[in-house]
């Protein structure tokens, strides 16, 4: 089995962790930075080039894209979906996760809770979108923000007026949510894999602060989750049609509700908290269903 993890830097704890689970299976695995990739396009054959090598012989390759290379990223992750390597995410599936409206109507689309948002365009509607969501405190989010940036609390319709009309002034997209205050600045981290949750943590963020992201200063402590919570954080990520990933929850007075799935869920904060083996289960999981593909293809052929 040969596998390939697209990853800014093979240091990282996610990266490092995943390449060990390879070798730990024998598998051949190789880092490769989504930036120094190129991407060939001819009537012959898609190909990718890394560091000027051409990359062959690929089973399955594992997607760990940063926001801020969405796009690129995709690029190279659709070439390899060319080629017949086994995708861990697809790339379709990663781009509806990182385009959080999108994302956020096909959950609602299944029925799946949410907290209540609103989406428009323009400064003219802030006090429409206000009013929406069920007046202030609100939520405002970026669209293409991650890991707690680009996500801002505004207690008073002033304020959330004002950041609405200067996001807008700069042409920056936006949504707005309710607050959901009965959190207390505390959320649900559930990991899934192939439509089961192997592990889940709830995220504590640090005093005074609403956002609970790890790094943001939070932490992460080991819980249980209810058959309720387990349902809808499989079916959100089944919504998506991601194999992989980090579904955020909150509970709130009228049930669970799904804040956010990411697609390229880190592993140093729930392994740390769970003692739970994950990227072992992942590898596992992409060795499976790279060779069910490779044995189906051979049987079609």
């Amino acid at each position: 089995m040969k596998i390939a993890i697209l990853s800014r830097k093979a240091t990282l704890y996610s990266t490092s962790r995943l390449v060990e689970a390879c070798r730990q299976r024998g598998a051949e695995v190789m880092v490769l930075d989504p930036l120094e990739c190129i991407v060939k396009l001819s009537k012959k054959r898609p190909e990718v080039f890394h560091n000027n090598e051409r990359v062959t012989g690929l089973d399955g390759v594992v997607p760990r894209i940063g926001a801020s290379i969405t796009f690129y990223g995709l690029a190279v992750l659709r070439q390899f979906e060319m080629q017949g390597v086994y995708p861990l995410n697809e790339s379709v599936a990663i781009g509806r996760s990182r385009d959080k409206l999108r994302a956020l109507q096909l959950l609602a689309r299944e029925g799946i809770g949410l907290p209540v948002t609103a989406f428009a365009h323009g400064p003219r509607h802030a006090e429409d979108v206000i009013k929406e969501v069920g007046g202030v405190p609100v939520v405002i989010k970026l669209l293409e923000g991650t890991q707690g940036m680009g996500v801002i609390l505004a207690e008073t319709e002033g304020s959330a007026k004002s950041i609405i009309e200067a996001f807008s002034a700069a042409n920056v997209n936006i949504m707005v949510q309710e607050f959901i205050r009965e959190a207390n600045g505390s959320d649900i981290r559930a990991l899934v894999i192939g439509g089961k949750v192997v592990a889940a943590t709830k995220r504590i963020g640090r005093p005074g602060e609403f956002r609970s992201n790890l790094h943001r200063g939070g932490t992460a402590v080991q819980i249980e989750l209810t058959n309720e919570e387990r349902s809808i954080a499989s079916r959100a990520a089944t919504a998506l049609g991601l194999n992989v990933s980090g579904v955020d929850m909150v509970r709130s007075s009228h049930g669970p509700l799904v804040m956010e799935v990411n697609s390229s869920p880190g592993l140093e904060g729930i392994e740390g908290a769970t003692g739970i083996d994950i990227a072992s289960q992942i590898i596992d999981f992409l060795e499976q269903n790279a060779s069910y593909g490779k044995t189906e293809t051979k049987g079609v052929g």
